[in-house]
């Protein structure tokens, strides 16, 4: 329970809201507003207007942009929309800005982070790994090591995303059956491996493949597995199909072309 004079977190009437919170998206409204979707620990996804905020007076500047983490201070009322009444900068990520490869890496780890977790459920894990995939983009940029901007890092992010969700496939065992020994296809509807003898309604997924999805759930961000081209394609198909069939969801690939 909140103290006395603190805002609650927890109540859809809050009135003064304080968050940390990361800007998924920021979208232009009227001549001078802009509307934010920004992911928090404690009360999942949220819109919010930031008004006055494209002035050249606003107090703001250039903080609510995205893929800035933020604490900030929101206001509560009746509709759907909070009103944004402060930020403050906790990481702007800047080096990631000034790389189009990177940036464009944050944009498809917010787009799955606000598709996958579009409610007010809380997540704090969810809130805590785009946070450190968005330093470490930040990082490997400044070092000018793209590893966490390629399609191997972006795979292993939303691999972990899915663990978050529920949805992690299975991977111990055929997911028809229970066999644990010659698994040779993933089928996304039974949401995992599968055996020789289940193949039917799967796809080939090499040892390679299965090996980075294994490494990648049991792994930090920081250590990343390698894999080829083709084992990367398998495990994306995977992830992929696991979503459409259990969350009824697509996402844009996790890499661009160069990733």
């Amino acid at each position: 329970m909140a103290a006395a004079g603190e805002p609650r977190l927890d109540h859809p009437m809050a009135g003064p809201v304080k968050t940390e919170a990361v800007v998924l998206r920021s979208m232009r409204y009227g001549e001078a507003d802009r509307i934010l979707h920004v992911y928090t620990p404690h009360r999942g996804r949220i819109s919010a207007i930031a008004k006055g905020v494209r002035r050249t007076s606003s107090r703001f500047g250039g903080r609510l942009e995205p893929f800035f983490r933020l604490r900030m201070d929101l206001h509560e009322g009746r509709g759907e929309l909070l009103t944004v009444t402060g930020a403050q900068t906790v990481d702007a990520y800047p080096h990631l800005r000034g790389d189009a490869r990177a940036l464009d890496s944050a944009a498809r780890a917010c787009d799955a982070v606000g598709r996958l977790f579009e409610t007010d459920e809380p997540h704090p894990g969810v809130f805590n790994l785009l946070c450190r995939h968005l330093a470490l983009l930040d990082e490997q940029t400044a070092g000018t090591d793209p590893s966490a901007s390629g399609r191997a890092g972006a795979l292993a992010f939303r691999l972990k995303l899915l663990l978050a969700a529920g949805l992690a496939p299975q991977l111990g065992a055929c997911a028809c059956c229970g066999e644990r020994e010659h698994l040779v296809g993933f089928s996304g509807s039974t949401g995992g491996v599968v055996c020789g003898a289940c193949e039917a309604a799967s796809f080939p997924l090499d040892e390679a493949a299965y090996d980075f999805m294994t490494a990648a759930l049991g792994r930090s961000l920081t250590e990343i597995p390698e894999a080829s081209a083709p084992a990367l394609g398998q495990v994306e198909r995977a992830i992929a199909e696991t979503l459409e069939h259990h969350a009824h969801l697509r996402l844009m690939p996790a890499a661009g072309r160069t990733g």
